[in-house]
């Protein structure tokens, strides 16, 4: 039985009042060619788009929007299509990041604007998925995700590609002298085959499997490879859904609770996701009203095993992981630790939705007894360098940087890195510490993904293909290696890593989640006492905004003004 009916519809206050406001809104959608027959009366949906020329991950989305609509008309509900902010991962400079909180501002703002009774949120690159989903969360009406899907898997001269993970790996061999132009060109047209995100457990993949995770999509969706005929199929499919959940009340604050983020957080590790993850699942709990910390990231970890043998921890791709069951299938493999009786976006519970899902290759969604790695991919550390936390991803390293103690050579921002890590003047050895700093939310700005700090040619030269380096950056979910991301505080605002001097001896311990400086307190305040701060990057605009009100990394990088609770007024009609 429906809990609404049509006059409780939330557009029924743009449609239904027979004073003039209403009048006008509805003589503006026969404007359009829409009769009355065809919406009033009917839940109004909301198709966010984030389609854009520029996004090559979401080429398809124009199309799967149709199959939206199409889904949505079938179920007796009326589909308006709303274009959002493209978020292209490949072409968005400085940082995609620096603009996650405006598509989550505008997803907010064009759902209470608008006259929308329930939202269909379509992205899968990067920082779309969190961006939407926080945008929904605030807004709080039916909302339900459609992942964009990864990509088909990449080919060169018999060899299975992965986006981003294997361009890290070439571009490593080409400064090496390993391989030349002509395979590097051959490389380029063979590794991103199809419409879709990363194939790699980068953070695209990482996200939309999250997004399942938290009850916000339907079962199996964040799997579907993008150019696969099930994903058009699923897209009408959830066209149909929304409709059914909008007349059935089932919002966003229904689903997302803490046992869902916790829910999320163990499927990240079991992933071997990316770290990014940490940052956006925090963003996103605390606008659920959920508290969700670094230490639950490391607590869970301790105890959830990688169990996707997926690229850049694993061997294979996406397409692999959809074939051998999908993440539904990984998560029946981690029931025991999660929490099945919690409600999800289906209108069944977590534990109903991947019940008796199958493996079908055990060698890329592993057994509990048989782990691509035996705790969570990654790993949070402190220390007298990083006081509110870091981030490792050790599943994906060389190990014997596990334990590691050495040198400081210290780059004061990406471009004083791009002119000097070649520089053979530098005392850089093997078991150097590559230190990269300015990179953070406000110095940045935008916290971009440099964290992957490049290796010098002469070590690649000589088969290095590792070493630790720590910034205060982000790297792409893609990446891999000894690096150390999201030191907080960031060397922008004062944080330790801005007093750090070549040659200061710097000790990564993993196990024991530590990282300091060997240094003193007081050498650090005296330190501390002769820095200067930086200039701000922006002095007007959004990237001045962006600059008064972004938290650090433990906080989500989110804004003061949009994490914060606050009455929201509806909009008047009239």
């Amino acid at each position: 039985m429906n809990v609404k009916k049509p006059a409780d519809l939330r557009s029924h206050a743009w449609y239904g009042d027979e004073g003039l406001r209403a009048f006008g809104h509805r003589s503006r959608t026969r404007q359009m060619g829409i009769g009355a027959e065809e919406h009033l009366g009917k839940p109004v949906i909301g198709i966010v788009n984030t389609w854009s020329e520029i996004n090559p991950c979401h080429t398809h989305l124009r199309q799967r929007a149709e199959e939206v609509k199409r889904g949505v008309w079938q179920a007796g509900g009326y589909p308006v299509e709303l274009p959002a902010i493209s978020l292209s991962e490949p072409f968005q400079k400085p940082s995609t990041m620096l603009y996650r909180n405006l598509l989550a501002m505008e997803t907010e703002e064009l759902l209470r604007s608008y006259p929308i009774d329930g939202a269909v949120l379509m992205g899968g690159c990067d920082k779309t998925t969190p961006a939407l989903l926080m945008g929904a969360a605030s807004m709080d009406i039916p909302a339900i995700f459609v992942p964009a899907g990864p990509m088909l898997r990449g080919n060169w001269r018999g060899t299975t590609l992965g986006s981003g993970s294997d361009v890290w790996k070439f571009w490593a061999d080409k400064r090496a002298g390993v391989i030349g132009e002509q395979e590097w060109a051959e490389i380029e047209e063979g590794i991103a085959r199809s419409p879709g995100h990363c194939m790699t457990m980068g953070t695209a993949s990482t996200m939309t499997s999250a997004a399942e995770a938290l009850g916000m999509t339907l079962p199996g969706a964040a799997s579907i490879l993008a150019a696969d005929s099930a994903h058009a199929r699923m897209a009408a499919a959830t066209g149909i859904r929304i409709v059914e959940m909008v007349w059935n009340d089932r919002k966003p604050s229904q689903i997302l609770d803490e046992r869902a983020y916790l829910d999320a957080v163990a499927t990240v590790l079991a992933l071997g996701g990316s770290t990014n993850a940490v940052i956006h699942l925090i963003a996103m709990a605390r606008r659920s009203k959920a508290k969700l910390t670094l230490d639950d990231f490391d607590a869970v970890s301790r105890k959830v095993p990688v169990l996707a043998n997926v690229r850049p921890t694993g061997a294979y791709l996406m397409e692999d992981f959809y074939y051998a069951g999908g993440l539904r299938a990984l998560l029946w493999q981690l029931r025991e630790v999660l929490h099945l009786d919690r409600l999800t976006a289906t209108g069944h519970t977590f534990g109903e939705v991947i019940e008796g899902a199958e493996v079908h290759d055990a060698d890329v969604i592993r057994p509990l007894d048989k782990p691509v790695w035996p705790e969570g991919g990654v790993a949070i550390l402190r220390g007298n360098l990083a006081p509110n936390g870091a981030v490792i991803k050790h599943a994906a390293m060389d190990a014997r940087f596990l334990q590691h103690t050495g040198p400081a050579v210290v780059f004061d921002n990406y471009k004083d890195l791009q002119a000097r890590i070649n520089d053979e003047s530098l005392p850089i050895t093997p078991d150097t510490v590559l230190v990269l700093r300015g990179t953070g939310p406000k110095g940045g700005p935008g916290m971009p993904e440099y964290g992957m700090l490049p290796i010098p040619d002469r070590l690649l030269k000589q088969g290095v293909r590792d070493m630790l380096r720590l910034s205060d950056a982000r790297m792409s979910g893609t990446s891999y290696g000894a690096c150390v991301l999201h030191i907080s505080p960031e060397s922008h605002i004062g944080g330790p890593l801005a007093f750090v001097r070549d040659g200061d001896r710097i000790t990564l311990d993993v196990a024991a989640r530590r990282l300091d400086v060997d240094l003193s307190d007081e050498e650090l305040e005296r330190r501390r006492a002769e820095w200067t701060a930086p200039a701000p990057a922006y002095g007007r605009g959004y990237g001045a905004l962006y600059l008064e009100h972004i938290g650090q990394a433990e906080d989500g990088c989110d804004f003061d003004f949009l994490a914060r609770e606050g009455v929201v007024a509806e909009p008047e009609s009239r």
